[in-house]
């Protein structure tokens, strides 16, 4: 499966690839990337359904003998609650979290859409300890 895409980057060695060979040999790369992922992706999800089987089975023996832990040769098998909470009213959760002053209750990231338009239309209205990071990027699109 191993394979390496032929680069061409023009006729000689010493020769500066043109804009266009690189473009061309860029998408390449890009396809062979995504049919790799998507070959990637078909075969995990395979394994992920049989890894669930075996989830459930795993949870149905926990329930059967009343046990949260079950040592085997090959591992320690561990039955555990998750709890995970969200919300269908944020107008809500937000007035709760303002009310009983629980901004904990949010997760500590910031919105780069939100925030980039702030800066933009105020940039005097930066929080301090916001740092700002901004780089070139290449975005090489197919043709129409």
């Amino acid at each position: 499966m191993s394979q390496q895409l032929a680069l061409d980057f023009g006729e000689t060695k010493q020769q500066t690839p043109s804009a266009e060979s690189l473009a061309q040999t860029y998408i390449k790369i890009r396809q062979a990337r995504e049919e790799a992922a998507k070959e990637f992706d078909e075969r995990d999800q395979v394994l992920k359904e049989q890894q669930e089987v075996i989830k459930r089975s795993l949870l149905d023996l926990c329930k059967v003998i009343g046990a949260d832990s079950i040592k085997t040769k090959f591992g320690t098998v561990t039955r555990t609650t998750k709890t995970r909470y969200w919300t269908s009213d944020w107008d809500e959760y937000n007035k709760f979290v303002v009310e009983n002053n629980m901004p904990e209750l949010f997760e500590k990231r910031i919105h780069q859409g939100n925030m980039k338009q702030l800066v933009e239309e105020n940039p005097e209205l930066l929080p301090k300890g916001v740092n700002t990071q901004s780089e070139y990027i290449i975005t090489v699109r197919r043709p129409k």
